[in-house]
Formats: C-alpha cells, sequence, structure tokens
C-alpha cells in the first residue's frame, strides 16, 4: 500500500513514491518503450494516454507539491504548453530577469500578435500585485536567472488576480524541497527535470504541477496535441535522479554556502550574488520564503569579459559549461551566451554541485588568481 504524501516529510516522498506494489514487481519502474497497449485496460496510444514510465515520474513530483504533475519532453516543452492556454491578445508580465528560452518564446509570440508582454523587476513587489489584478499570465522565477533575486511569492501568488489569470512559478532553481509555489497559491509550479530533479547532466526533462483540475487536462491534452512528450529512458533517469535530491542539494547547498562567503571575502571578486548572504539585496526575503538558498552563484571578478573568461578556461576541478544543477559544478560567463549580452560582461554563474568543498574553493581560487594575474 502506497503511503501518502501530508503522512511523510517529503525527502521520504522522493524515495516511496512512484513505486510498484504489487508482489514479485519489480521495486522500481523500469523504462517501457511501448508507443502502443493491448487495448481494453484503459490505455491504448502513448501519446495520449502515457506510460508507466511517465507516471512514476508524475506521481514523484506531483505528490511532493500536493497537485497532480504533467510530464514534458523539455523544461521548454512545458513552458510552450503554458503559453499554449493563453486567450488572443492575452497580457503577459515577465520578471525582467529571466530565463531566455521563456522570454525569446514570449518574444515570438508578441512579434505574431498572439500576446503583450511587459516586464517587471523581480524584487517589484507592488508591481506583481498590480500584474495580478491585469495579465492573463503572470510568470514568476524565483530565485531568478542569473542574478539569483527573490521574489516575495507569498504576497504575490495571494493577490487578487484577473478573472482566468493563470500564476506560473518557475520552482527549477529552488526546487520543491526549497519553495512550494502551490501551497502558496500559485496555478502551476515548473521544473525543468533537466537540472535539478534529474542532477547527472544526462536527460531533458520538464515538469508541470498543478492543483487545478481543468489546468491539468489542458496541459496534457496540449502534451498530445503537439507531441511534447518525454521520452522513456529520460523519465525513468529523471524519476531515479528524483530518488536523491535531497541528500545532494543539502551538500549542495552546503558547498554554495561555503563558496560565497569565501568569495565575497576575495580581492579579485567584486561582487558575489548568493540569497544566503546578508549582502544579497533580496536576504531577507529569501529568509522568509526559501527553506534554504540553493545551489546557484553569481559573481564578479575585477577586470571585464577577458578576465572571467580565463577563469572559465583556468578551472581544472569544476567543468566549463552550461545547465546547472548537477552533481558536478559548472562554470560559465553568461554575458557570452546569445540573448544575455545585457548581463555585466564578467558576471560568471556558478553551479555548485556535491564534490569536497576544499577542493572547489582551491580550484576555483587557483583559475581566479591565474585569469587576473595576482
Amino acid at each position: 500500500m502506497q503511503i501518502e504524501p501530508d503522512r511523510i516529510k517529503p525527502e521520504s516522498w522522493l524515495v516511496s513514491a512512484g513505486r510498484i506494489d504489487e508482489p514479485g514487481a519489480p521495486l522500481n519502474v523500469p523504462p517501457i518503450p511501448a508507443s502502443n497497449f493491448t487495448l481494453g485496460a484503459g490505455r491504448g496510444y502513448a501519446r495520449g494516454d502515457g506510460t508507466p514510465t511517465w507516471e512514476a515520474l508524475e506521481a514523484v513530483l506531483g505528490g511532493l507539491e500536493a497537485g497532480k504533475a504533467v510530464a514534458f519532453s523539455s523544461g521548454m516543452a512545458a513552458v510552450a504548453a503554458l503559453f499554449d492556454q493563453l486567450p488572443a491578445e492575452a497580457v503577459v508580465v515577465l520578471p525582467e530577469d529571466c530565463y531566455q528560452g521563456v522570454v525569446g518564446l514570449a518574444e515570438a509570440g508578441a512579434r505574431k500578435q498572439r500576446w503583450s508582454v511587459r516586464r517587471v523587476a523581480v524584487d517589484d513587489t507592488a508591481g506583481w500585485v498590480r500584474a495580478c489584478a491585469e495579465a492573463d499570465l503572470v510568470w514568476l522565477e524565483s530565485p531568478s536567472n542569473p542574478l539569483l533575486t527573490v521574489a516575495d511569492l507569498e504576497a504575490i501568488c495571494a493577490a487578487p488576480r484577473k478573472m482566468g489569470a493563470i500564476v506560473v512559478v518557475d520552482n527549477t532553481f529552488a526546487t520543491p524541497l526549497n519553495q512550494q509555489p502551490l501551497e502558496l497559491g500559485a496555478t502551476v509550479s515548473l521544473q525543468s527535470a533537466t537540472k535539478f530533479i534529474g542532477g547527472h547532466s544526462d536527460l531533458l526533462a520538464g515538469v508541470a504541477t498543478t492543483r487545478d483540475e481543468a489546468m491539468w487536462q489542458a496541459l496534457r491534452t496540449s502534451r498530445e496535441l503537439t507531441g511534447a512528450t518525454p521520452g522513456t529512458l529520460e523519465a525513468f533517469l529523471a524519476t531515479r535522479g528524483a530518488r536523491t535530491l535531497a541528500v545532494r542539494l543539502q551538500r549542495a547547498q552546503q558547498n554554495a554556502m561555503l563558496l560565497a562567503e569565501r568569495l565575497e571575502e576575495h580581492p579579485i571578486v567584486t561582487r558575489v550574488r548568493y540569497p544566503g548572504l546578508p549582502s544579497h539585496p533580496t536576504h531577507e526575503t529569501a529568509r522568509r520564503v526559501l527553506k534554504g538558498f540553493g545551489t546557484m552563484i553569481s559573481f564578479d571578478v575585477r577586470g571585464g569579459a577577458r578576465e572571467a573568461d580565463a577563469v572559465c578556461a583556468g578551472v581544472r576541478l569544476i567543468h566549463h559549461a552550461t545547465s546547472l544543477g548537477a552533481v558536478e559544478s559548472t562554470i560559465e560567463r553568461r554575458a557570452a551566451v546569445p540573448g544575455q549580452e545585457h548581463l555585466p560582461p564578467s558576471l560568471l554563474r556558478l553551479s555548485v554541485g556535491i564534490e569536497d568543498a576544499d577542493d572547489l574553493w582551491a580550484d576555483l581560487a587557483s583559475a581566479i588568481e591565474r585569469a587576473t594575474g595576482q
């Protein structure tokens, strides 16, 4: 018999949910590479009816937020499905600091006059409250990417809304262990399972979770009609990765706090952005709304793009790579990414992994010193 998610802590739910509860069955739902099934048991064609492998992932993440989840082929597929719910001439409000894929999709739709787009600063709570009363889609991202600004989701998600408005929180950086948007009143909590849920840089997947039955059905329909279904192996790996999310997040957050404190003291580092530091502009909000400060750090080195690029080229243990949320630490200069040119040229985004913290610091400090000639 399956344990209900409200009976145990999230860390236990991650390990126990989405398993096969039958004598003689495998403990884990295996990868089932099936496009169709023998008719007669409520499942016929996988694109519309799903597979047990997808459903295991949806059970884990849906129950984690006391909602119902829909798995997609990528985080951006989930994003597109949510935008697909908008009426004609809708008003969309995005944060000023926002994932570039979401911005790109929103701007593409605006050029085709499908909707209009407004931007609000992540920490402008009053602006977001006004947006909730006026917009058809309120898109929140907290902590934001890559400036790590924390929004006051308690106030924003509780604000009065325009009739039919959708409030979405991209919860990828926080994960459901550090933040529960649905509990605060959001319509949808979005995860790029490519990142922390999968945790091993080996899959693409997205998950949207909601407590609104009509929204859940609409997202499933959108997935079916657009074919944005998760791969069998990817769904299996994402479920397996989710099992260890709690221990990975705990270790990586400890590492991130230590690195952020040391970076702040480094004479060549001119600015550190990490919600756990008292110097962070939204630190007090983070203390109130987050259970943990996460594993992402952004920092600037003295000089400019050349010095920042040299830091990326100089690390040995840390990997010079994009994406985030995996067991290995990665670093990149975000302004070098197309669409991110507005960011400070020396800003480096560091995704902290589970390696030994002192080894990470030795590698990072050496790369900074070599890059800047100190």
